[in-house]
């Protein structure tokens, strides 16, 4: 089996309108990286990640998931190896408390119900949440929402863990929790977030998407001190970077 958790080859697509979303895209994410996706609004990440859940399938070119591509007959293999957290929770969380939030998705796996305390238990535990258990998601702020979702996904044990927009709604200790809970995974993680300060922190490699277009493809300093690169693809350097004395002089 390759190492390479995630293999796009010239991956395109197009909706029906005949808009061309994905213009050829081609990278490799191994095993245990962590990728920032980032560019201005339209510019294919949300197209880009809805293929790695096999939500929309490529018009051309290749997209493969641990090694296996992604098309309707692997679909259900694709969705075991790769959780994702919504930009929103509350397109997440629906069950009346937070322990069955977690646990809906280990039931609709077969999960028995004699395993099923301890699974739900220990992805609680792992963001930090068990005390929210008996909570109804709905009178939840967005951090424990966002904790929420990401322990619902974390229960199903997938191999790479995408999100959107994590950062979203949150305050700033909130955000700071998050920075830290995610620096704990082990998993492969794929990041799509307009907070570039927050992929600085998180993610320590950087895919630029630009018109449906991979732009860039780097370590995340080198490309965010690439003021030139950020002009053309419509963003700005991240604070964090432009407030470093030794980088003066390339941004």
């Amino acid at each position: 089996m390759s190492h390479y958790m995630v293999e796009a080859d010239d991956l395109q697509y197009s909706y029906p309108d005949g808009t061309e979303a994905l213009g050829g895209i081609s990278f490799l994410i191994a095993r245990g990286e962590s990728v920032a996706l980032v560019g201005e609004n339209g510019a294919g990440k949300s197209t880009l990640l809805q293929h790695f859940t096999g939500c929309l399938f490529p018009s051309g070119g290749l997209l493969k998931i641990a090694g296996l591509p992604v098309d309707r007959q692997n679909l259900s293999a694709v969705r075991r190896s790769v959780g994702m957290v919504f930009q929103n929770p509350d397109d997440q969380l629906f069950m009346p408390t937070v322990f069955e939030d977690v646990a809906f998705g280990l039931l609709n796996l077969g999960v028995p119900e004699a395993e099923l305390e301890g699974k739900v238990m220990a992805a609680l535990e792992t963001v930090g949440a068990a005390h929210l258990r008996g909570r109804p998601p709905y009178r939840l702020s967005q951090g424990e929402k966002r904790t929420t979702a990401i322990a619902g996904v974390l229960a199903m044990s997938p191999d790479i863990l995408v999100m959107d927009e994590p950062t979203s709604s949150l305050d700033p200790m909130s955000r700071r929790r998050l920075i830290a809970l995610l620096k704990t995974f082990r998993h492969t993680k794929i990041i799509a977030t307009h907070d570039l300060d927050f992929a600085l922190e998180t993610c320590q490699r950087t895919i630029v998407i630009h018109r449906g277009k991979v732009t860039a493809d780097s370590s995340t300093a080198e490309v965010f001190r690439n003021a030139e690169l950020l002009r053309r693809s419509s963003l700005e350097a991240p604070a964090s970077i432009l407030q470093r004395p030794c980088c003066g002089g390339a941004v």
